[in-house]
């Protein structure tokens, strides 16, 4: 805990003083533009790789970037989702899968989750990833097979995300848009689900 009341002190004296008139506007108020799906992740942090801060993005996170898809189960994700688009508003909503995700190597080797009931069943959000493998890509080298499961899982969870009713109505009346990424931890790169194209293009080209 040191370490975190250290990082704390920091931000008192150096961060927020700069940002007190920033926080204070944000008080009692939130507008952002853009809901982002991802992972439980430590190592996927979309302020930081999208130069973003306070306010701007709303942030739903869970093992698998999984948007479930039941109909009777209440869950943080999908009320999350649907409070995003009917009161906040966003204009664009972002599933972000990532290499290397944990989660996705467990949908590959179960043997995994046998000590880990609750997680074993949360994944079974992501079978449809089988079905949306993308093509091996080379440069992923050795990881190569899970990566091509990794985007097929953002494809598939992307279908999940535009079922909701919430984003279904949204997007039919032009007020929200949707996107699949793919985050490269090892290169800090987005990739972007092309669906005119079917398939993984530069974020940004």
């Amino acid at each position: 805990m040191e370490r975190l009341i250290e990082g704390h002190k920091r931000f008192l004296e150096k961060v927020f003083p700069d940002r007190r008139d920033q926080f204070h506007l944000l008080s009692d108020r939130q507008a952002p533009r853009w809901l982002v799906i991802t992972c439980s992740d430590s190592r996927v942090l979309p302020d930081l790789f999208l130069g973003t801060g306070p306010g701007d993005l709303f942030l739903t996170r869970n093992a698998g970037n999984v948007v479930p898809v039941t109909s009777h189960d209440v869950d943080g994700c999908t009320a999350t989702i649907e409070y995003a688009v009917e009161v906040l508003r966003v204009r664009h909503a972002i599933v972000c899968g990532h290499s290397d995700c944990g989660a996705m190597k467990a949908a590959l080797d179960k043997t995994a989750l046998e000590n880990l009931p609750k997680a074993r069943r949360w994944l079974q959000h992501v079978e449809a990833a089988f079905s949306h493998r993308q093509p091996l890509n080379p440069a992923d080298g050795a990881s190569a097979e899970l990566a091509s499961l990794i985007r097929g899982n953002v494809v598939a969870q992307l279908l999940n995300l535009q079922a909701q009713p919430s984003v279904a109505r949204a997007t039919a009346g032009g007020q929200l848009t949707v996107h699949g990424w793919y985050y490269d931890i090892l290169t800090g790169r987005i990739e972007e689900y092309d669906e005119a194209e079917k398939r993984f293009v530069t974020f940004g080209e």
